[in-house]
C-alpha cells in the first residue's frame, strides 16, 4: 500500500507524525487543563463573556502570530524551529502553572497562556508547511487526511491525560496548576524528536543563507521584512489560486458556525442533562471526532471521484441539515450532530490542506496557512464574542443554529461562484491526476466537467 510504504521509505515521514503527535499530546493537556482552571474551578466563577475571553486567548496569538510565523518559517529552517518553539512552549508553560498556582486573577493567567499558544502557533504551521518535504505528492490528500484524523485522537489523548491529573491533583488553583505541568513533559518529548531532522529536511527549499530573489510569485527578501507583509502575501497567493479560495470559503463558515455552536454546548452543558461541566463537554468533543476520523475515511475517496467542488458543496450543505437539528436542544441530538458537523468539517479541512500545499509554491506556504489561521481564528473568536452577547443564560438561544444554517448556505453559494471559472476547472484535473493517479485522472476526464471539480 502507498501509505505503508511511504513510512518505509520515507523515514523523515514517521519522525513528523511523532512530532506531530506530540504537539497535539501537548495542546489537549494544556487546552483542557487551562479550560479546566479558568471554567470549572471551585475557586473561580466564568460567565458567557469569560468563556469567551478565555477562548480569545486560546485562538488569537495564532492570528496575530500566525503571519509573523509564516513569514519566518518560509525563511528560516523549519526543523529549527520545531526544536526551539517546542522548548519555549515547555518554559512558558511553566510559567502559566505558577500563576494559576498563585491564585492570580484570570486576566494575568490568560495573558500568559498567550504566550503559550504563541510558540504553539509556529510548531503548527512548521508541521504543515514541512509535510510535502516528507510525504509523496500522489499520496498527500490522503496523508493530510491521516495525519489530522491522528492528530485530533492525539488532542483528545491530551485532554484525557488532563482529566486524569485534574482527578489526581485536584480542581482546586494548585491542582489544576499541577495539572497544566503535565504538558512540559510532552512539548519536551517534542523538541527531542525533532532533533532527529536533517538540516533542511522540512525545507524551506530556498532559505535566506542562499539569497534569494524578490519577485511577484517568490515575495522573499530579509525575514524581517517578510514578516512585515506576512499575512499579505498569504493572502495573494490564496486570491491567485482559486481552487484554494474555495477551500477557504467553506473552511471559514464552519470555523464560524463552530463558534457559534462551542458557546452555546459551554453554557447548555451548565445546564442541561449531558453530563455537566467538563464531562459533557468531552462526550460531544468525542462525538466530534467520530466525525473527524469518518472524514479522513471519505473525503480521499469523494475527490478522487467527484471533485473538491462538489465534496465541498455536499459538505456544506449536510451541515445546513445538521445544525437545523440543534434546535431540539436535546442532548442525544446534539451529539448527533457533532458526529456530522465533526466530520463535514474536516472535509472541508482537508481539502483545504490540499490546495495550501499542492496550489501554492513553498516561498509563501507558511504565509498561506498563517493566512488561513489569522482570518478564521479571527471570525471564531468573534462568533463565540457574538454569541456571548446573545446566548440566553440556560444556552436555549434558538437564534444561534438558525445563523448557523444560514452561514453554511451562504458559504455554498461562495463555493459555487468561485468554482465557476473556467480555470479552476483545469487546476481540479491537475489536482485529481496529481493526488490520486492516471487512473482517478481518466475517469474524471470521462466525467462531464461540472464533476471535476
Amino acid at each position: 500500500m502507498p501509505f505503508l510504504r511511504a513510512f518505509r521509505d520515507r523515514p523523515g515521514l514517521s519522525r513528523l507524525l511523532a512530532v506531530r503527535l506530540s504537539s497535539q499530546v501537548t495542546d489537549g493537556v494544556f487546552q483542557a487543563a487551562l479550560g479546566g482552571a479558568i471554567l470549572f474551578n471551585p475557586e473561580r466563577h466564568a460567565d458567557p463573556l469569560a468563556v469567551a475571553g478565555g477562548l480569545a486567548v486560546l485562538l488569537l496569538p495564532y492570528s496575530v502570530i500566525g503571519p509573523f510565523a509564516g513569514a519566518l518559517l518560509d525563511h528560516w529552517d523549519r526543523r529549527t524551529v520545531l526544536i526551539w518553539a517546542n522548548v519555549a512552549r515547555a518554559v512558558l508553560v511553566s510559567i502559566v502553572a505558577v500563576s494559576i498556582a498563585t491564585g492570580a486573577p484570570d486576566t494575568v493567567v490568560l495573558i500568559t497562556a498567550l504566550l503559550v499558544t504563541g510558540a504553539s502557533r509556529f510548531v503548527a504551521s512548521g508541521l504543515s508547511a514541512g509535510l510535502p518535504h516528507v510525504a509523496p505528492r500522489e499520496i498527500l490528500v490522503g496523508m493530510n487526511a491521516f495525519f489530522t484524523t491522528i492528530g485530533a485522537g492525539a488532542l483528545a489523548v491530551g485532554a484525557g491525560i488532563a482529566l486524569g491529573l485534574r482527578a489526581i491533583f485536584g480542581s482546586d488553583n494548585v491542582g489544576s496548576a499541577l495539572t497544566t505541568m503535565g504538558a512540559v513533559v510532552i512539548a519536551l518529548i517534542g523538541a527531542g524528536i525533532a532533533v532527529g531532522f536533517a538540516h533542511l529536511a522540512l525545507g524551506p527549499d530556498h532559505p535566506d543563507t542562499e539569497g534569494a530573489a524578490v519577485t511577484a510569485d517568490h515575495p522573499r527578501g530579509p525575514a524581517m521584512r517578510a514578516v512585515a507583509v506576512g499575512l499579505l502575501h498569504g493572502g495573494r497567493a490564496v486570491a491567485r489560486a482559486r481552487g484554494v479560495s474555495g477551500s477557504l470559503c467553506a473552511i471559514g463558515a464552519h470555523r464560524v458556525v463552530f463558534g457559534l455552536n462551542t458557546l452555546m454546548l459551554l453554557v447548555l452543558t451548565r445546564h442541561s442533562a449531558l453530563g455537566g461541566g467538563l464531562a459533557g463537554i468531552g462526550l460531544v468533543a468525542s462525538m466530534t471526532a467520530v466525525g473527524m476520523f469518518i472524514a479522513a475515511l471519505i473525503t480521499p475517496w469523494s475527490v478522487a471521484r467527484t471533485g473538491r467542488r462538489n465534496t465541498l458543496l455536499v459538505a456544506l450543505g449536510i451541515g445546513v441539515v445538521a445544525e437545523t437539528t440543534l434546535l431540539t436542544f436535546n442532548g442525544i441530538v446534539i451529539c448527533a450532530a457533532a458526529v456530522v458537523l465533526g466530520c463535514i468539517g474536516q472535509m472541508c479541512k482537508l481539502c483545504g490542506d490540499a490546495a495550501m500545499q499542492m496550489d501554492t509554491d513553498d516561498a509563501v506556504r507558511g504565509q498561506v496557512f498563517s493566512f488561513q489561521d489569522a482570518i478564521f481564528n479571527i471570525a471564531y473568536v468573534g462568533a463565540v464574542t457574538v454569541a456571548a452577547l446573545a446566548i440566553a443564560e440556560n444556552g436555549h438561544s434558538p437564534g444561534l443554529p438558525i445563523a448557523g444554517a444560514v452561514i453554511y448556505l451562504t458559504a455554498l453559494g461562495l463555493v459555487l461562484g468561485i468554482y465557476s471559472q473556467r480555470r479552476t476547472f483545469a487546476a481540479e484535473r491537475h489536482c485529481v491526476k496529481d493526488c490520486f493517479g492516471d487512473v482517478a485522472a481518466d475517469q474524471s476526464r470521462a466525467e462531464p466537467s461540472s464533476n471535476l471539480t
